[in-house]
């Protein structure tokens, strides 16, 4: 009994910090890929509706979509946490396209330049522009704490305690 507790424990070692194990390295690499075709989708959306939408959301919309562009790539290079995927995925496929959805289904007049609903729109993707300002941020942020983290490991490691390396009798 207390052979196969202490066998169990050393059967899956836990990964080290900061290592991803292959197999959610595959699923990580999986949902980058479906998010990266839902930003290819949300860009083709957007360049379709242009001819209905006021410039001012037109622009807002592309801006937002650049800056998207931008996450993406950081969160793949920079190894971003599962809550900022899934937000980054949850932007793309449902925050940003249903209301444009909402939108593009309202009359002519309901989308004119200065109707209520063109303000209501403006206001949302202000607000999830804001968003996406603040999650490259925080990836952004994480990667210099990791830099941080690990400089202070390297310090620790390889000081000499009076900060000098000196060779054996000397």
């Amino acid at each position: 009994m207390i052979g196969k507790f202490v066998g169990s424990l050393f059967k899956n070692p836990p990964a080290a910090a900061g290592v991803v194990p292959q197999s959610q390295q595959s699923e990580v690499e999986a949902d980058d890929a479906r998010t990266a075709r839902a930003l290819d989708q949300l860009r083709t959306d957007i360049r379709r509706a242009g001819a209905v939408l006021p410039p001012l959301l037109s622009s807002q919309l592309r801006q937002i979509e650049d800056l998207l562009r931008v996450v993406m790539a950081t969160i793949a290079a920079q190894n971003a946490s599962t809550e900022q995927r899934v937000l980054l995925a949850a932007m793309i496929s449902d925050y940003i396209p249903t209301p444009l959805r909402a939108y593009l289904a309202m009359t002519d007049a309901e989308r004119a330049e200065d109707s209520r609903a063109t303000g209501l729109f403006v206001e949302q993707l202000t607000t999830l522009e804001a968003t996406v300002h603040d999650l490259l941020n925080q990836i952004r942020t994480g990667a210099i704490a990791e830099l941080s983290t690990h400089g202070r490991f390297l310090a620790d490691k390889f000081a000499a305690p009076d900060s000098q390396l000196r060779l054996d009798g000397q």
